[in-house]
């Protein structure tokens, strides 16, 4: 594996360190024999400049193209500090010899009870009942309200969350069916139906959304997936914005087709100003916060720095999502 130094110790740089304290990572990396630079900077030039030599890159969401790496000869691993690992060219990683890892298991219950909590308060009309009252509407019934014995859930892509949410969805809703064609049958999780896509869409009040954004999921959800869907269904995202045409879900929403949607992701983050989505009516949005807990952000740092480590030690991370061999 490539392993650039710096003073003789391989070289780990954190890129754009936006939420999280490093510090924990920080000394598993020194504690393992690297030295530690922490750039806290996104922009593709300092990165380039600033870890050069570098054996390993630590980012959370700056972009890894196929440029950056060519200007990082040395680079042995690129750790990810999320479960979405969309923000490296992976095809470029894989053809220059560097590993990808990610951090899949740190906010597993976060993320599913987010998308949980936010489906019932979709259900049960929470944010347009709160709003009605604060504008001085007391007897207001805007939406259909949902009982969630009476309703069902479908789960698209059955990862970690997504079994998860099952699991905790199954004692509330009256029906929980999932659709994921990449999940081997045998670790199907119990209490979730097996159904095809269009029978998912067909089906569901609620569509929550727990993949990972590839070319072959962006977009799944566009025109013909919300046209799809029961008049009034419900559609959840905590996953990445782009799973879903914003143009379309917007002309859905209008349209009165979806009943509403809960969304902690979009496709640009933070929203610009005239974005209609975050101040449309039928929105209900968090600030892609699904994954935060006090609980679960050292250990978003801690499982970043592992991969690294098991990475120089073992000659593979632990959570692999490029094997470049």
């Amino acid at each position: 594996m490539s392993a650039g130094s710096h003073d003789g110790a391989p070289l780990a740089v954190y890129a754009d360190v936006v939420e999280f304290d490093p510090a924990p990572g920080v000394r598993l990396l020194e504690e393992a024999g690297f030295a530690v630079r922490v750039l806290s900077s996104g922009d593709p030039a300092r990165i380039r400049d600033e870890a050069a030599g570098a054996a390993a890159l630590l980012v959370s969401y700056a972009r890894v193209d196929a440029e950056l790496l060519a200007g990082l000869p040395d680079l042995g691993i690129v750790a990810t500090q999320s479960v979405g690992f969309d923000m490296v060219d992976l095809d470029a990683a894989r053809a220059r010899g560097v590993w990808v890892s990610n951090v899949p298991g740190a906010a597993t219950e976060e993320v599913a009870v987010h998308a949980f909590a936010m489906g019932l308060s979709l259900l049960r009309g929470l944010p347009f009942l709160d709003r009605a009252v604060r504008a001085g509407r007391w007897n207001s019934a805007e939406l259909p309200l949902w009982r969630p014995s009476a309703a069902t859930l479908g789960i698209l892509g059955l990862g970690r969350i997504g079994r998860r949410l099952g699991g905790i969805a199954g004692g509330v809703y009256g029906r929980v069916i999932g659709h994921d064609p990449l999940l081997d049958p045998a670790a199907w999780p119990a209490g979730v139906e097996r159904v095809s896509l269009d029978e998912l869409l067909d089906a569901s009040h609620v569509v929550s959304l727990h993949l990972p954004l590839t070319p072959a999921t962006h977009h799944v959800v566009d025109a013909a997936a919300l046209a799809r869907m029961r008049p009034g269904a419900l559609l959840v995202n905590v996953s990445r914005g782009a799973l879903v045409d914003a143009d379309a879900l917007l002309a859905a929403l209008d349209s009165g087709r979806l009943g509403g949607a809960a969304l902690d992701v979009l496709v640009r983050e933070p929203p610009a100003p005239d974005d209609p989505l975050p101040r449309h009516p039928r929105v209900l949005i968090t600030p892609h916060a699904a994954y935060f807990s006090d609980q679960a952000a050292p250990a978003y740092v801690v499982e970043q720095a592992r991969n690294v480590v098991a990475w120089r030690r073992e000659g593979r991370p632990r959570d692999v999502v490029v094997d470049p061999r």
